[in-house]
């Protein structure tokens, strides 16, 4: 199965890098409306009454068909309507709207790049999304979503420095939900969680569609649980539900918010049902996690759906999500999760790779090299419990004395995020 852009790693280390910060700019953004008038045309991703932005899409390109810039905007809503329900159908279904959009006009296709930009990332292949990203803001210097999918494709290669050039410029040209969302990725992985609160709350006010609404719900609420802040996450993901009642990430976070409250029953309940719809390694690894952790003798069938999930990961030779290579390294063959490690470095050298690897390493036995990639993820100074709780084992492993503080600091940092090891590892990246 494709797998769409779920997780967005942060850069690599890079000495210095978090010496160049981020101008937000004075906050322009209108403050958040309890109900938004409804659009004359439903943007891209938004749920208009009745007809979504792909049927407004494909009606376009009914009544003009040899329009290259409606065919380009088909693409887009539907990798967008891909994002937001995790279809990836939708994406194949963008690739033939986009290739329509390039037979009618191949030279001057701003759209038609960005769309493919947007469609690489969504695949994990962010080598060519950073190529079309490149390529469009040579072609369109002033227009922002060149450097929105050059940001994507840069931080997921871990070329930090290149990402934040791209993130600010996006934030010069159109500071909105997008370019704040980006925005607050980058400052959260940097280690300045309260700059990055003050960066999606900006995005909030920005938001015009209910899927805006959500997703930066969302993200609040990601952020609020990786501090630690049970009853915040909990309002935010209830927020993002109350907007987009079936969006994946607000449901997955009540969920950990209901067991955190010592609720397992009831937070399996969610689970089962959210992981029947949407079978990501994220929401199944945090399902066997907590299942596990709670003695569940009637165990779901989790731990089968990830072993076939790795197993096809493991056969098709492309990008790995690395919540299947904790999988492999916590319930499966470490060796395995060393070679999809591996795998997933060459493609994306982001820090949640950096420590997903290391951690694979560590439970294959390697732990002078795990160590390595601990550290690596560990450069940005982004405040992450999972990657602290790993550093710190690793640490522990090679009797080193730093193993204890780390430790310490992980179950300071955030005393919830075992047994949910992804919930710690950011989800939705702010590619809109």
């Amino acid at each position: 199965m494709r797998r769409l852009l779920i997780a967005a790693g942060a850069a690599a280390a890079v000495a210095g890098c978090v010496a160049g910060l981020l101008q937000l700019g004075p906050d322009t953004s209108r403050p958040p409306a309890r109900q938004a008038a409804a659009p004359t045309a439903a943007p891209t991703g938004s749920r208009s009454a009745g007809i979504s932005a792909v049927d407004t899409a494909r009606r376009a390109t009914a009544a003009h068909p040899d329009d290259p810039a409606v065919w380009a905007g088909l693409a887009r809503a539907e990798i967008e309507q891909a994002r937001t329900t995790l279809d990836a159908s939708r994406l194949d279904a963008a690739e033939r709207a986009l290739r329509r959009s390039l037979a009618l006009d191949a030279v001057d296709n701003y759209g038609a790049v960005t769309g493919q930009g947007l469609l690489a990332n969504a695949r994990h292949e962010f080598a060519k999304g950073r190529a079309y990203g490149l390529h469009a803001t040579r072609m369109a210097p002033d227009r922002p979503d060149g450097y929105a999918v050059l940001a994507d494709a840069e931080i997921q290669l871990g070329n930090y420095p290149q990402a934040r050039t791209a993130v600010q410029r996006t934030l010069d040209i159109a500071p909105g939900t997008a370019a704040y969302s980006r925005a607050a990725y980058d400052l959260e992985t940097h280690g300045r969680p309260e700059d990055a609160a003050i960066a999606l709350q900006r995005a909030l006010n920005s938001a015009v569609t209910d899927d805006e609404r959500a997703f930066t719900e969302t993200r609040l609420g990601d952020l609020a649980w990786s501090r630690g802040e049970v009853d915040r996450a909990g309002r935010h993901y209830r927020r993002a539900l109350a907007a987009v009642p079936d969006h994946p990430y607000g449901q997955a976070g009540i969920a950990r918010v209901t067991a955190a409250r010592g609720n397992t029953g009831k937070a399996l309940e969610l689970y089962a049902r959210l992981v029947e719809r949407t079978p990501l390694p994220q929401f199944l690894l945090e399902t066997l996690e907590l299942r596990r952790a709670a003695g569940d003798a009637r165990r779901g069938g989790e731990q089968t759906a990830l072993s076939a999930q790795t197993r096809m990961a493991h056969a098709d030779g492309g990008p790995v999500d690395p919540h299947l290579i904790l999988h492999a390294a916590d319930h499966g063959d470490p060796e395995l999760a060393v070679e999809l490690g591996r795998r997933a470095w060459k493609h994306a050298r982001s820090v949640i790779v950096a420590d997903a690897l290391g951690w694979a390493l560590h439970r294959a036995g390697q732990n002078t090299e795990a160590l390595a990639y601990a550290r690596r993820a560990a450069a940005t100074g982004w405040k992450n419990a999972l990657f602290l709780h790993h550093r710190g084992t690793i640490e522990q492993a090679l009797a080193m004395p730093e193993g204890s503080p780390h430790l310490s600091e992980a179950a300071a940092l955030n005393p919830y995020p075992f047994p949910f090891p992804s919930s710690t590892v950011l989800t939705e990246t702010g590619s809109r």
